[in-house]
């Protein structure tokens, strides 16, 4: 950590002095090349969705991010509270959070560890967002985790040039309120920006005690000069949230659709602080730098702090499993407890990403060197228990450390050899360590591991007057999670190997715009749940052979009148693994029993996806829209059995959004959304698990339903 913020200070220094050279006082003002480096431009070939700040402010109506970007392609969303507020999870092209990259400002998000993403811990990021970018495959190198099915790029560096302050309300069905105040301050004397938010958001959510209070904060500010910039972003959140990830069973999801057995160990009602507890701030500093007309070069530096804790009340819990001995109470001894417990995340992420890009005439080189740092701790704690003296006060069951090392190098080179033809190349190596120092239910087994990955990208792209064409191949490589290690010291996972290639065709002009994309996705040693049980017992993903996903994404608009627009969406895929392994627990004779398959349907890949929107204009500054989006079949594991799936579903939502300028100085923006307007009873969300009793196969689902019709309104002044 020491090191980290010598470099900081020394790399800040050294820019600095640069600057001094190259600065004039004018407010012609660069361009942040941290956005560059990340996004894909309109002529890399590269399958893409833009979203605008314009997008972004009309569809943030408060639930999680991924409600956000469940208009673009291939895209499939789910909310564990059933309403978009709290946990909420997202798909692209079937595959899951951990294997999608996410950056904010080119700067890695993922965790570090499990590579998913957790957006629930920076609630109402989207209000800070100036553009979202969100590539489907392989997609351009950036930092942290290896894209699987798509990355999603989030930008609040963009500059806002006018002053404003915005005050935004809302509410809605489950008790939902959300306040958030936004102050941009615009240029001050022609150098200095500033920009803060505010944000809190109260749910209780569908499902029973699925309440979340968010509370999250965004600050920026800015030095500009004509070649010269530094801005410094501090933002944070902090969540509380009922704990509603088990899912509700089967056979009680037509009685008690909003059943939430969590917090139900204890006797009585259930405990009213099973909850998730999270705080994770960020620090970040970018220093640009606009060397001459030809090169720029850009610093920039993060740390990321999260510690929180989710906390559990357990029956009869055997105080052996805890590392404790028998107990005296009374002159008897005991082995078995209620108690109250706490699992800890502690961790620091920090790092340094440095970006060079060359632009003249014809080509543009985008370089980049990325190194990242997870110092993380994971602990357990006994809170209390029902019998004094089971445990001391503060007891520590398992006390771990884990550590996690990222370095990257890649450049990106596009070559217009005329007017119509371009090429693109996009080569990155990067590397990988892993040290594990033992896990909750294996702590002796140590883990140490290091990866090296080349990932190459190439492609060509013709333009012509309305139209754009491309085609593509990717490679790249991917570590496996820190869940995968535990499987023990002799079936290790290994990395996953993605190739992918592309090719795309769009027609637009002022009125219409068409596209399609096909891509095929060929996966060596991807990691799946197979039902294989690792050494503790525990159902771990398994490395498959070779497995694939083929599809078609078609995307259509229009505007035939000012008054009326149309936008769609549609994606049919195939996802299949070749020669599937299902492992059955055997409870009539003891261990496992084998299934094999020749080919079947990979998990959570609906083969169709269809989403429209319709938006008429009655009036001025009126706009009424009719949102659909179809999800077909989702497989809850690799058999392809219909008995363990997910039904196909639609929903359809009506949006109202008026502009009522209140005066010369004060703009009002308000807004009515209905969700669900039939009430269409679906699950996007669910998990199975099957084994042997009685001597037959028995099978149990667990699904994540969503709310009913249910509403929200709210209100943005603007002055």
């Amino acid at each position: 950590m020491k090191k980290f913020l010598l470099i900081i200070a020394v790399c800040a220094i050294y820019f600095s002095s640069i600057a001094q050279k190259h600065a004039f006082n004018d407010t012609t003002l660069i361009q942040p090349i941290e956005i560059l480096a990340v996004k894909a431009s309109e002529k890399i070939p590269i399958a893409k969705t833009n979203i605008s700040f314009t997008e972004i402010e009309k569809n943030n109506t408060g639930r999680d991010l991924p409600f956000l970007l469940n208009q673009t392609p291939s895209v499939v969303i789910n909310s564990d509270a059933g309403n978009g507020i709290g946990y909420t999870g997202i798909r692209i092209r079937g595959t899951d959070a951990s294997r999608i990259n996410v950056t904010i400002n080119n700067i890695p998000y993922n965790d570090a560890e499990n590579q998913g993403t957790f957006f629930v811990d920076l609630p109402d990021i989207a209000s800070s967002a100036t553009s979202i970018q969100v590539q489907r495959g392989v997609g351009s190198s950036t930092n942290g985790a290896g894209a699987f099915g798509g990355s999603i790029n989030i930008s609040t560096n963009d500059i806002n040039y006018k002053r404003k302050l915005e005050l935004n309300l809302g509410i809605g069905s489950y008790h939902t309120f959300r306040n958030t105040l936004t102050f941009n301050s615009g240029i001050l004397k022609n150098h200095f920006t500033f920009d803060i938010r505010l944000s809190q958001i109260n749910s209780n959510g569908y499902i029973d005690r699925a309440s979340s209070h968010l509370q999250s904060f965004y600050t920026s500010a800015a030095y500009l000069r004509k070649k010269y910039s530094l801005r410094l972003n501090i933002f944070s959140g902090k969540e509380k949230t009922y704990q509603a990830w088990y899912g509700i069973r089967e056979d009680i999801l037509d009685s008690n659709r909003t059943f939430n057995p969590a917090g139900s160990e204890k006797p009585g009602n259930p405990y009213n602080n099973e909850t998730d507890n999270y705080r994770q701030s960020h620090f970040q500093v970018f220093q640009n730098l606009e060397l001459n007309s030809l090169w720029k070069v850009s610093l920039a530096m993060f740390l990321t702090r999260g510690k929180g804790y989710y906390e559990q009340y357990k029956s009869n819990e055997s105080v052996h499993d805890y590392g404790l001995p028998n107990f005296n109470q009374n002159g008897n001894l005991y082995d078995t407890t209620d108690l109250i417990r706490r699992l800890w995340l502690d961790n620091y992420f920090y790092g340094t990403i440095l970006t060079l890009q060359y632009k003249k005439e014809r080509s543009t080189i985008i370089s980049g060197a990325g190194w990242n740092q997870y110092d993380g701790k994971h602990f357990g704690e006994i809170v209390s228990t029902t019998i004094p003296g089971a445990a001391p006060e503060g007891f520590h069951w398992y006390d771990l450390t884990a550590y996690k090392s990222d370095i990257n190098i890649y450049s990106k080179w596009e070559w217009r050899w005329n007017k119509n033809i371009s090429t693109y190349i996009d080569l990155q190596e990067r590397l990988v360590n892993y040290n594990i120092n033992g896990f909750k239910y294996n702590p002796e087994l140590k883990i140490s591991n290091s990866y090296s990955f080349f990932n190459p990208k190439a492609g060509i792209t013709y333009s012509k007057k309305e139209l754009n064409a491309f085609i593509s191949f990717a490679k790249t490589a991917k570590e496996p999670n820190r869940d995968d290690f535990e499987s023990g010291t002799n079936e290790q996972p290994k990395p996953e190997i993605l190739n992918d290639a592309e090719a795309g065709v769009e027609w637009k002009n002022n009125k219409i715009t068409l596209g399609v994309n096909f891509y095929f996705m060929d996966y060596k040693d991807q990691l799946v749940l197979t039902g294989k049980v690792n050494d503790v017992g525990a159902y771990t993903r398994t490395n498959i052979p070779s497995s694939y996903r083929v599809g078609i994404e078609m995307t259509a608009s229009a505007r035939p009148k000012k008054w009326l627009s149309f936008y769609t969406t549609a994606t049919i895929s195939q996802n299949k693994i070749r020669n599937f392994t299902e492992y059955l627990d055997d409870y009539d004779n003891g261990g496992q029993i084998a299934n094999q398959y020749s080919t079947t349907d990979i998990a959570y890949s609906p083969s169709t996806i269809a989403f429209s929107r319709i938006e008429y204009s009655p009036l001025k500054n009126m706009t009424l829209s009719y949102i659909a989006k179809y999800t077909g079949r989702q497989f809850l594991d690799n058999t392809s059995k219909q008995s363990r799936s997910l039904d196909p579903f639609i929903v359809q939502d009506i949006k109202l959004d008026y502009n009522w300028k209140l005066n010369k100085k004060l703009d009002s923006r308000w807004f009515l959304q209905i969700n669900n307007i039939f009430s269409a009873k679906y699950e996007p969300n669910g998990y199975s698990f099957s084994y042997l009793s009685g001597g037959a196969t028995i099978t149990e689902n667990y699904y994540f339903p969503m709310a009913p019709l249910n509403l929200m309104a709210g209100v943005k002044l603007i002055l």
